[in-house]
């Protein structure tokens, strides 16, 4: 079994931001295999299901990015899921729009959601997929730039890493990690 989360603010206010790749990639693989993500359970909105015939548990947690891993450190613990079957998604002002970057682990950077995950479960050995959103121009900005609402033209932009991003879940499950980092790194 496999624990896929993306992270993400669950307030609406922050829907339609770059913050919210991870929402946004969790939704797109949802209705592309057809999962239900209707269930709550953990801090977190969840559905279940099978891509590339693995099961799969597709979570949103709802506790805010800063305390993603809150969320996370219950299923991953109640359904006795191994880290390295735990893939985190979420955006990254370190990777270039419309790309993504997956590895088998590493290191939260400065991403305080991935840093939650990694504080909770007290590992940085689980798998990642980072959506590239680019850096502001003004460093000082940066959290109006990962927070504030997008034009339609700029999110399109930013669908590319979504898109890429849930090719890449299919891929992963189907031919493992190394296949997806060939693929789409």
């Amino acid at each position: 079994m496999y624990l896929i989360v993306g992270l993400g603010n669950p307030e609406p206010e922050y829907s339609n931001t770059r913050h919210n790749m991870g929402f946004d990639v969790i939704n797109q693989i949802a209705n592309k295999y057809e999962i239900d993500l209707s269930r709550t359970k953990f801090k977190g909105i969840y559905g279940t299901g099978m891509i590339e015939d693995q099961k799969v548990i597709l979570l949103k947690p709802q506790t805010f990015m800063n305390l993603s891993g809150q969320s996370i450190k219950p299923f991953v613990d109640f359904y006795k899921i191994p880290l390295e079957n735990v893939i985190v998604i979420y955006d990254d002002m370190d990777v270039a729009v419309g790309s993504i970057k997956i590895r088998k682990k590493g290191s939260s950077g400065t991403h305080n959601g991935a840093k939650s995950v990694v504080y909770e479960l007290a590992s940085e050995n689980f798998p990642r997929i980072r959506i590239g959103i680019g850096k502001p121009v003004d460093q000082y900005d940066a959290v109006d730039y990962v927070i504030g609402k997008l034009e339609d033209k700029t999110y399109e932009k930013l669908k590319e890493g979504i898109e890429k991003a849930v090719k890449a879940i299919g891929e992963y499950l189907k031919n493992g990690a190394d296949s997806a980092m060939n693929k789409y790194n």
